[in-house]
């Protein structure tokens, strides 16, 4: 049977409120598809990286522009691996930039994002950085700012919010995209 998906706005949750109610946290795999609902972003698979400080997403094309002083950035996001056709343009506030250092050691100058993010039932806000992963499996990294308070999360498994379908995949992005 397959699992609707329910367009109810859900509730925004903070890690605070997690540790001032003694909440139970939720567990997940070193794999979990995720929501980005203001970028327009309804399903992507992000690794779960405890190494990694602050959360990064795969963005091309980043041109930046002002609006009433204030910075933005819009950039292309291919959210669904190994899916080029899939394409969501996506614009946001710069917060700050920064320089970050990737997984290959190298220091990087990034733009950075803040946006809620939906996994299982939490909606709660983060902070991404906004770079080009094009040569890695995962087209989003969520890091451990993002994670704290929130999660425990089982590295032997994948998943454990639910899975997508290909079917579920194509009803969110189109048909045509696949």
């Amino acid at each position: 049977m397959r699992k609707k998906i329910s367009k109810a706005k859900i509730p925004l949750i903070t890690a605070d409120t997690f540790q001032r109610n003694h909440l139970p946290k939720l567990i997940i795999g070193w794999q979990e598809w995720a929501a980005l609902p203001k970028l327009g972003i309804p399903a992507i698979k992000c690794k779960i990286d405890t190494g990694a400080k602050t959360s990064a997403l795969h963005a091309d094309n980043l041109e930046t522009h002002y609006r009433h002083g204030e910075k933005y950035v819009t950039f292309m996001v291919h959210p669904v691996q190994r899916h080029k056709r899939v394409e969501v343009v996506c614009t946001a506030k710069v917060q700050e930039e920064r320089i970050i250092m990737n997984s290959g050691g190298k220091k990087e100058y990034r733009y950075i994002i803040h946006t809620p993010i939906v996994l299982g039932h939490l909606t709660w806000h983060i902070e991404v950085s906004l770079t080009n992963r094009d040569p890695m499996a995962f087209r989003m990294l969520l890091g451990r700012d993002a994670l704290k308070y929130l999660f425990m999360i089982d590295a032997t498994k994948i998943l454990c919010q639910g899975k997508r379908s290909t079917d579920i995949l194509k009803k969110l992005y189109g048909k045509s995209a696949f």
